[in-house]
């Protein structure tokens, strides 16, 4: 988690990759309120809670360090206090944290106007265990294969959730928290427009704005949603030079030179091409090469595309972590956490994640062998291929997509393989999917 020297104030803003509200106070008085909700109305765990609750009363390992997490988050503001000022703290123990998991697990994520702090919890696992993944026990926790596995069955209850009907709820126009309301009508057209035109959300997307959920019939049906036809045109599409953007994204860094294995915990956070890749017997092709990173948010388009023209060669998803980030410095007096750790620590992710792994032969001579990693943050964390070994694509075809979000993903290209034109890092808007992302130069 990165830290910062002074503790950031109370109106702490976020601003990277839009998955958490920009002003943090709102995403704490959204927690406040789901835990209001749960205090008040206790329930029965979901059986997969159940088997979670079994696992770190039954584990001494896990149970001492889910014990030590939570009592390390410092006793002192704002890790103490819920939003209203009542002196007691949101979340101290772990059979609080699976009562609140309960609730999530029957909830999609709403958009949220409440007073002025307009903002968005669009990762809810995520805000619970703000703080607590932050300390050196939590570090422990997320990294640990046990504790993995359990949140990877979490996870996929509540996905079975976000596939229903019911999880529709949240889309209907008129409905508190809809992604509808005008506001979240306008953000997800602003951010589709990628600041350059004014067409609403129906232009764009593959809808039915006569229907009160827009024709969507759950919330991954929504998330996973398509662009019209020629909306996302692919950039020259007979020059096999230009490579295009895999996903709709923000350019997050790129890196040259990159290293087989390398310190990817650390703050500078580099490129550690084997572990990126799993050790994968293709890995040291791509040792001295480029990396690529960009980042989606959550109100971006979520499938991805063939950066490339060529063949698949060889795909597969790994199996990783769900709440870790860096341990770059633990609380102290003078360190405060940094609420966007798992945002902020993308380079780290990409070794740690769950990911989709994805080598493509490019018809390019020039380009050979190259690398697509599709990389799940948090509950952002089924990677799809819709794509099999051995097909051949053209580039800007869809090769897969993230159910319920995405995240990151990143390009790596080999030694000897010189790309240019990358855009900037951290730009204003999304660079749309399937666009010229780079050139390679021709050997």
């Amino acid at each position: 988690m990165k830290h910062e020297k002074n503790i950031p104030s109370e109106h702490h803003t976020h601003r990277i990759g839009e998955w958490l509200p920009h002003d943090h106070r709102a995403h704490r008085e959204w927690l406040a309120g789901v835990i209001d909700y749960v205090d008040q109305n206790p329930s029965d765990l979901h059986p997969v809670l159940q088997e979670f609750k079994a696992l770190i009363d039954n584990n001494t390992r896990v149970w001492l360090l889910f014990e030590s997490m939570f009592q390390q988050v410092p006793n002192k503001p704002p890790y103490n206090n819920d939003p209203q000022g009542r002196g007691h703290p949101q979340v101290r123990d772990y059979m609080h944290m699976l009562q609140v998991i309960n609730h999530i697990l029957t909830t999609a994520p709403s958009w949220n106007d409440k007073s002025e702090r307009v903002g968005l919890v669009g990762l809810p696992f995520n805000a619970l265990f703000d703080w607590p993944m932050g300390t050196a026990s939590g570090f422990a926790v997320f990294l640990d294969p046990e504790v993995n596995a359990m949140l990877k069955k979490v996870l996929n209850a509540w996905g079975d959730f976000l596939r229903s009907p019911e999880s529709a709820g949240v889309l209907e126009k008129k409905a508190k928290g809809s992604w509808f309301s005008d506001h979240g009508h306008e953000e997800l057209s602003f951010t589709a427009n990628v600041g350059k035109t004014d067409y609403k959300f129906e232009d764009m997307f593959i809808c039915d704005p006569s229907d009160s959920r827009y024709g969507y019939k759950s919330w991954d049906d929504f998330f996973t949603r398509l662009f019209k036809e020629n909306v996302r045109p692919v950039a020259s599409p007979t020059d096999n030079s230009v490579i295009a953007n895999a996903c709709e994204s923000k350019t997050f860094k790129v890196a040259h030179n990159v290293k087989a294995r390398d310190h990817f915990w650390l703050k500078g956070q580099p490129y550690s091409v084997r572990d990126m890749l799993s050790h994968d017997a293709l890995a040291d092709q791509f040792v001295g090469g480029t990396v690529y990173q960009a980042f989606l948010s959550a109100l971006s388009y979520h499938r991805w595309h063939a950066p490339v023209s060529g063949k698949l060669v060889k795909a597969y998803v790994v199996d990783g972590t769900y709440y870790s980030e860096p341990l770059f410095e633990d609380f102290t007096a003078e360190h405060a956490a940094d609420p966007e750790g798992q945002v902020t620590s993308q380079g780290y992710l990409t070794a740690t994640a769950t990911r989709a792994i994805m080598f493509f032969e490019a018809d390019n001579p020039a380009i050979g062998l190259m690398a697509f990693l599709g990389i799940g943050m948090c509950e952002v964390s089924t990677c799809e291929m819709t794509v099999k070994e051995g097909q051949h694509v053209d580039k800007g075809d869809e090769i897969g997509m993230f159910h319920f979000g995405g995240s990151t993903h990143c390009l790596l290209f080999r030694k000897g393989v010189e790309v240019e034109g990358f855009p900037e890092p951290n730009p204003e808007h999304n660079v749309p999917v399937r666009s010229a992302l780079a050139r390679v130069k021709t050997q």
